[in-house]
């Protein structure tokens, strides 16, 4: 069967590389994908964890930390497979790790990489079902775990109409770390062994904002004055910016000294926010080309750089998270709502749905259909400051309550972690 999946997928590979090759998207990691690792360097069982997207790496980065205080003397290997995600974890990697690339879904690749590296056992983040990288780690005796593990309503529509495929891979995952119940329950019907899926829960909850960003210093950057109040979007996504525009427009009109940051998904996309912004009136500026001063006359920011938005939400008086207004599932609203700001979220919040069910259960946040409801929820918290303090107040218990996953998965893999990597 595998033979035929190297078939499909180098197929695929020779279809999609000039496409690849047009968008510029070819990296100097990509090498790495190919399974070229550096000569010279030396593995030592190493914990291996592997993520693919910003989020699932920022996950990880709380696991890694517990990982380092309970095995000192343990390198991590650190794989991804975009630029993005490779200069996060570059930020969470210290001396002696190794970052790079995940080599394909290919046999031959897997084989040679994994017989290179060795680990003493391979953490995947949430679930990315990789068939050959994970018969092969099966077949040379590695542990594989996967940690905030969850299938969306999509993935499991998918999944089951491959189900006789997915099994016999779903069988060799040592271990299952699942976000809830029902991705339990899912787990289970796909075929995973209930043996080997324990429900631990979600890891996003376990991320602590950092001591050392400086509100102050965010709102410096953007030239903001001491009366003046920053509303976020973030994470959008298209389509969404002209409501957000929209809305803010409104807002205007009772909040003259409201300022609006939008920090797209995908930053690559900031010229053409700054141009819905620029084509509606506002005044907008991106905010890597704009010094304090310059920022300072203008009306809308463009939030264009990688791995700031943290230190942007620190500043901010009120977030809204994006990929909610439009059908993308939303993003994650912890990390907003871990730096004390009242959150808003639209009502496609499918990937997150647990999370955004818990918050609202709780009164930690507010749920709003479309630009009217936008304009009226953020209103009403700049009107009303017991109002955004309570739900602030109220999400810190909710994150309070729901944390521990971390700890509760290291204890699950800890043993694989102890023993013999290649006689669990």
């Amino acid at each position: 069967m595998f033979i035929i999946y190297d078939l499909i997928f180098i197929i695929f590979i020779l279809i999609y590389l000039p496409i690849y090759l047009f968008k510029g998207k070819f990296h100097k990691g990509f090498l790495r994908r190919l399974g070229s690792l550096p000569e010279g360097l030396v593995f030592n069982e190493p914990i291996w964890i592997h993520a693919v997207s910003v989020g699932e790496v920022m996950a990880m980065r709380e696991l890694i930390s517990e990982l380092r205080r309970e095995y000192p003397l343990k390198m991590f290997v650190i794989s991804t497979v975009t630029p993005t995600g490779n200069k996060i974890a570059n930020t969470i990697a210290q001396e002696g790790d190794f970052v790079t690339y995940l080599p394909l879904d290919l046999s031959f690749i897997l084989k040679r990489v994994i017989k290179r590296i060795k680990p003493c056992v391979f953490i995947i983040a949430e679930t990315e079902i990789w068939p050959n990288l994970i018969t092969s780690l099966y077949k040379s005796r590695i542990p594989i775990a996967i940690l905030n593990a969850r299938i969306s309503d999509s993935s499991f529509k998918g999944y089951s109409a491959v189900k006789f495929l997915l099994k016999p891979v779903l069988d060799k995952v040592s271990i299952f770390c699942a976000q809830s119940g029902n991705d339990s329950f899912r787990l289970n019907i796909l075929g995973a062994k209930p043996l080997n899926i324990a429900v631990t829960g979600n890891m996003k909850f376990d991320q602590v904002p950092s001591k050392e960003l400086d509100p102050v210093l965010y709102r410096q950057r953007l030239g903001l004055k001491s009366k003046e109040r920053l509303l976020i979007a973030g994470s959008t996504h298209p389509g969404e910016e002209i409501i957000i525009l929209n809305a803010y427009r409104l807002l205007l009109n009772n909040f003259p000294e409201l300022r609006l940051l939008i920090a797209p998904r995908h930053p690559e996309r900031a010229d053409e926010v700054k141009s819905l912004a620029d084509n509606a009136g506002f005044q907008a500026g991106r905010i890597s080309l704009m010094d304090a001063d310059a920022l300072a006359a203008k009306e809308v920011f463009i939030l264009d750089t990688v791995g700031e938005l943290k230190g942007f939400y620190s500043a901010a008086d009120i977030v809204f998270v994006g990929g909610s207004l439009v059908k993308r599932g939303g993003q994650n609203i912890l990390e907003p709502a871990g730096a004390g700001k009242p959150v808003i979220f639209g009502p496609y919040m499918f990937n997150f749905r647990d999370i955004a069910q818990v918050f609202l259960e709780h009164k930690a946040a507010i749920e709003i259909l479309d630009r009217d409801g936008l304009v009226a929820a953020v209103s009403s918290l700049l009107d009303n400051n017991l109002k955004a303090e309570r739900l602030v107040k109220n999400a810190r218990e909710v994150i309070s309550h729901n944390q521990g996953a971390t700890k509760r998965n290291i204890k699950l893999i800890g043993k694989f972690i102890e023993g013999s990597a290649y006689g669990y």
